[in-house]
């Protein structure tokens, strides 16, 4: 097979030929008219992938068979594109009409031709470098909605824009948020009955959460829903916002209170009811917002909201009064299925807190909850009231606990899949812990990212004069991950297979009984939907996060996927050697694309300059490296991830590390300005710090 070495130059090249080129005799005019509220709300679709979870429903499962476990072994490659990035990925794919449109990092929206891998346009919201800061988990981004000729995507920093899908030039675009605290939108929009719905994140930055409709052709805001009570004095926007407040305790209201829709959304058009999911409270520790404490409604929560005003119809916890940051935003799926008997409308999710909840989406009736991974701070969810049944160490009160899932959850945002025909879901599962305590010395840092030390409202720490309480029934080598067959109606494992890293891609499964998955050691994998056997696989270069989608075009079937190493744990981690360029890998039975050889980088060469400081200056620069730069910089010698690890970085950059750090000289590529935040002092000892550890890496190899 034909074999080609990347070089960073393609995509210029690339961009060059499509800058000239005329994009109707390429394509066609990009028609998405037929793209409206009836053609979204099909649960059939095979020829297009016109929405983040394929249809409103988001069930991930797609009808096409001509893909199948017959055939899988000669799906090769048919094109890709380097896209011009090394941070993460996230987006899956949509492809109407023979045009794929992706989302990647800063927001940035690719239309790239589908049959041929040609970039047709690229549309850059232009995201202030300094709010990159502001985002918990990389300056990523989950994908675009379409509808009646336009792309829409939310903004780092807070935006909706609405793109002309033919051109890539806005049409209009509205500010979701407050832009002076520390709210982003890295989420994909969903459409329904004409409008798009937009949430935002930034709990761990102390902010309110909500989630707001707007008209899809005009931009203009229709309502938005609150998840926690904001200040009493100031009044209630409706009566689940009063009644939630009894729920709370303290001035919870001053710290922001969390339960940000980041992600999970879904719509049922015949019930009329759109479904999201809500994040943590801010700070993490309820000790901390709600002294007294209390359910903290509505954070980790499934709630229905009606989409003619946006109100509350019905909501279920998941998890009460949440101290460990177990939010409900991920991935819901709504289908139909016969339980005892009886044909239920049902509502899946497998959220962070280890359980996999099946309701009874007319109503929110719980209907089933079991644990799908290792679980420890709760022994079981009570039927007759719904609750978790926590375990005596859970609150972690008089000792530091191990506990499990951790912040990082059983599952996390990355999408799982509901196969009609085999009747399993697909989950990219994690079995996680880490230790919780209660920090004595926490105090509230803020409404702004980095404004005052790390900017992390969480609360929970390691208590320096408490005992730790290990869990020796924890499973070995934590984190790991899987991919795991679950059966919703049993609520038992039907298989998995095990991975060795816990955060691998998002699921696509399909009618030829095939699960396809992207892991974060590299490879991109397609299994027997039944058992699990793998049975083809494909190395794409760096760690996958994001999930694939599948379409027809020309009566050819194709599957995609979008790589990009990223988000929470890839910034400052890897499972490759070599992290490259974000790339879409495209595929279909006896493609023709020369193979992808990635070029071997240099090997990267720890640095050597003399450290000139006391201890003391050593330990105050570790602190100051906890507070400002671990969030997205690796411990230094660790190795790195997408972003570089500093003990390997260049005399050069060392050398300019106060531009760097002080005056933003590298702004421009999301590294923040601490100018008034930290001291020249501050950075010569920060500094002194990272080349210590280099030293030690270097006497250690």
């Amino acid at each position: 097979m034909a074999k080609y070495v990347y070089f960073p130059l393609v995509l210029a090249l690339t961009l060059l030929q499509c800058q000239s080129s005329d994009q109707s005799e390429e394509t066609g005019p990009v028609a998405l008219a037929e793209v409206d509220d009836e053609f979204l709300q099909r649960d059939d679709h095979g020829e297009e992938w016109p929405s983040y979870g394929l249809n409103s429903y988001e069930d991930r499962f797609s009808p096409l068979h001509e893909i199948n476990i017959n055939n899988v072994s000669d799906l090769n490659l048919a094109w890709s594109l380097d896209l011009g990035t090394k941070r993460g990925i996230e987006a899956t794919p949509l492809v109407v009409n023979g045009v794929m449109y992706l989302s990647g990092p800063w927001s940035k929206v690719f239309a790239i031709n589908a049959r041929t891998g040609t970039l047709l346009w690229l549309y850059d919201p232009a995201v202030p470098r300094d709010h990159g800061e502001k985002a918990c988990c990389d300056v990523v981004n989950r994908g675009v909605a379409l509808y009646k000729g336009r792309v829409y995507v939310g903004t780092l920093d807070g935006r909706l824009v609405a793109i002309n899908a033919t051109t890539g030039t806005m049409e209009w675009e509205t500010m979701t948020v407050d832009s002076t605290r520390a709210y982003t939108i890295t989420g994909a929009p969903r459409i329904a009955n004409g409008m798009v719905l937009i949430g935002n994140g930034g709990a761990e930055y102390g902010v309110r959460g909500y989630v707001s409709a707007y008209d899809a052709g005009t931009g203009e805001q229709i309502w938005r829903t609150y998840t926690v009570p904001g200040n009493p004095a100031e009044g209630f926007e409706s009566t689940a916002m009063e009644k939630a407040a009894d729920t709370w305790s303290g001035s919870w209201w001053e710290y922001g209170g969390g339960g940000t829709v980041w992600d999970a959304m879904a719509f049922d058009p015949d019930l009329n009811l759109i479904y999201i999911g809500t994040g943590n409270g801010s700070p993490w520790d309820r000790n901390y917002r709600s002294p007294e404490g209390g359910d903290n409604l509505y954070l980790s929560s499934i709630l229905a909201l009606n989409p003619a005003d946006g109100s509350i119809e019905w909501h279920y916890q998941t998890t009460p009064g949440d101290t460990w940051d177990f939010t409900a935003t991920q991935h819901i799926i709504l289908t139909d299925m016969e339980i005892e008997g009886q044909e239920r409308k049902v509502l899946m999710q497998a959220p962070k807190n280890g359980f996999f909840y099946v309701l009874d989406r007319t109503n929110g009736e719980l209907i089933s909850a079991e644990k799908f991974t290792y679980v420890n701070w709760a022994t079981h969810v009570d039927m007759e009231t719904g609750k978790p049944v926590e375990t005596p160490f859970a609150r972690f009160e008089e000792v530091n606990a191990m506990i499990s899932p951790n912040y990082d959850g059983g599952h996390n945002w990355q999408p799982m899949a509901y196969n009609k025909n085999t009747g399993l879901v697909y989950i990219p599962v994690r079995e996680t812990g880490a230790v919780y305590g209660h920090d004595p010395n926490w105090t509230y840092q803020g409404e702004s990212g980095f404004a005052s030390g790390n900017g992390w409202n969480l609360g929970t720490g390691f208590h320096p004069e408490r005992p730790l309480k290990e869990d020796p029934n924890a499973p070995e080598n934590m984190p790991t991950g899987k991919l795991l067959a679950w059966d919703p109606v049993k609520q038992e494992e039907a298989w998995h297979v095990s991975h060795t890293a816990h955060s691998n891609g998002g699921i696509l499964t399909t009618a030829g009984n095939l699960v396809f998955q992207g892991t974060s050691t590299g490879y991109f994998v397609a299994y027997d939907a039944t058992n699990g056997i793998k049975l083809w696989e494909y190395f794409v270069g760096s760690g996958v996060i994001a999930a694939p989608s599948a379409y027809l075009i020309d009566n050819e079937m194709y599957v995609s996927i979008a790589v990009g190493w990223g988000g929470a744990k890839g910034t400052s981690s890897k499972y490759t050697e070599h992290i490259y360029p974000g790339r879409v890998f495209t595929f279909k039975i006896g493609g023709t694309a020369p193979e992808v050889v990635f070029e071997d980088l240099p090997e990267k060469q720890l640095v050597s300059l003399p450290v000139d400081a006391t201890e003391e200056q050593i330990q105050q620069g570790s602190q100051l490296f906890t507070n400002y730069c671990a969030m997205c910089h690796s411990s230094p010698g660790s190795g790195g991830g997408a972003i570089p690890d500093l003990a390997y970085s260049t005399p050069e950059i060392h050398q300019s590390i106060k531009q760097i750090v002080l005056e933003g000289l590298l702004l421009p590529l999301g590294m923040p300005k601490f100018k008034g935040r930290l001291t020249e002092e501050n950075v010569e000892n920060i500094q002194a710090f990272i080349l210590s550890q280099a030293a030690q890496k270097r006497a250690s190899i």
